[in-house]
């Protein structure tokens, strides 16, 4: 495979990639992935150019390539995080509490800080950092009700040259005095975070209304407003992740069918439109969000931690009426920002519900399927010509137990299965984004 040639110096990446040709919910999941056991990934002016069996590929790199060797080491496309709020990051590994008691005792308080910028700046630095560490190059993320939140994350995602989506939370109720702000105030702030950042360079912007309890009527409709402003915006927020929420929501919107149905009176749901958690939907929802091409974010460490159910994954992908699924690693509910250790929880979550995930399944989640969820398939989540280069490197000898493990494995289905099982940021070798190594070597 290849695409139009440049007279930029290009670097290549050796070793055993694994990408996708097809979706392996709807085929025979072995047979949706694509596989050069001894491949090159070649990448200029920030795009794959070439991707193929480096026998064939090798005798044709120009005379100033560089050419990067991984040995045995997997190279995927970098991971992609469906829901993610990086303000949450200092308070991970809270104790104790569900969902709605977790909020007031631990993730209010900390969102307050953000009204710092300094605070704000240092967090999202470490946060990117974070990210990279454990393989993920995009994320849709949550910041806080501060535009300087947004202002401090998507400068950070710039410096580091990331495809992110990020937005500011809107919360014009029922959330501490100094976290609210008006349905007037939350669309200036957001309109005009939308004009500065949104399709600059590789930053997407998304409408964010925490959730229905904390926003008014008013104010989700409003956010509906703010999406028909300008093309590609995105919309993210949560739905059905706790059943206590869900009474709530109830009693705040009687006059709607569904938790959904709230958000879609408001004209929020949509292609680019993200759920997060989705535990308790019903088909009446899944079969709405496959109509309009709306995506759920699977986010089973969280839903684990907090207690709060468990996804139905092949409900949702069921193929009669697919719904679009990635995964999320919600932080600081999540207990990790690794999508390795994500895709084993999916796995756990799967068994709970009384099916087995592939581990082909899994990786597509992270990637391709994420990307697909998000609208991004032609730019992000797959190794092939003309898409981003933007790329994670997978050692399965990255500490004692699992190098015993991954020797025994006799395919590459079975080596991601032990990566998804055992794996953690350990296993990233490098990160590449936009053709460039950000993280490794």
């Amino acid at each position: 495979m290849s695409a139009s040639p440049s007279t930029a110096p290009a670097t290549a990446l050796r070793g055993r990639v694994v990408t996708f040709r097809g979706n392996p919910f709807e085929m025979p999941p072995s047979e949706a992935l694509y596989v050069e056991e001894d491949g090159l990934v070649v990448m200029r002016d920030g795009l794959i150019t070439q991707v193929g069996s480096y026998a064939a590929l090798n005798v044709g790199l120009s005379a100033d390539t560089r050419v990067i060797s991984y040995g045995d080491a997997l190279i995927s496309a970098g991971f992609i995080d469906t829901h993610v709020h990086y303000p949450q990051m200092p308070i991970i590994a809270s104790w104790g509490e569900q969902l709605l008691e977790w909020l007031e005792r631990y993730v209010f308080p900390v969102e307050a800080t953000f009204s710092d910028p300094a605070v704000a700046q240092a967090v999202a630095r470490a946060f990117l950092t974070e990210l990279l560490r454990s393989g993920t190059t995009t994320a849709a993320v949550y910041c806080t009700v501060h535009s300087q939140s947004v202002e401090a994350f998507f400068a950070e995602s710039e410096r580091v040259g990331t495809r992110m989506i990020a937005g500011k939370v809107l919360m014009d109720r029922n959330a501490p005095d100094n976290l609210r702000d008006t349905v007037q105030s939350g669309y200036d702030d957001s309109a005009a975070l939308i004009d500065r950042w949104h399709g600059r360079g590789r930053q997407l912007y998304a409408v964010t209304p925490r959730f229905a309890i904390t926003s008014t009527p008013e104010q989700l409709e409003a956010a509906g407003q703010l999406l028909r402003t300008h093309d590609g915006l995105f919309m993210q927020t949560h739905i059905a992740e706790n059943l206590s929420e869900i009474e709530a929501v109830h009693r705040l919107f009687p006059e709607r069918a569904s938790y959904l149905d709230v958000y879609d009176h408001a004209g929020l749901v949509g292609p680019r439109s993200i759920f997060g958690h989705a535990i308790h939907v019903g088909e009446t929802e899944f079969c709405r969000c496959h109509e309009t091409h709306a995506a759920l974010s699977h986010c089973p460490t969280s839903n684990l931690f907090l207690g709060s159910g468990l996804f139905r994954l092949f409900d949702a992908v069921d193929p009669r009426r697919p719904v679009r699924v990635g995964l999320g690693t919600d932080v600081g509910a999540g207990t990790s920002l690794s999508q390795l250790r994500t895709m084993g929880e999916a796995y756990k979550v799967a068994q709970l519900t009384g099916r087995s995930l592939h581990p082909a399944q899994a990786l597509w989640l992270a990637t391709a399927g994420a990307a697909r969820s998000l609208h991004l398939e032609d730019r992000i989540g797959t190794i092939a010509p003309g898409m981003e280069a933007d790329l994670c490197v997978l050692d399965s000898h990255a500490f004692p137990l699992i190098s015993q493990r991954a020797a025994r494995c006799e395919s590459i289905e079975e080596l991601l299965f032990v990566l998804m099982t055992l794996g953690d940021d350990r296993c990233i070798k490098s990160t590449w984004v936009s053709g460039d190594c950000v993280l490794g070597v």
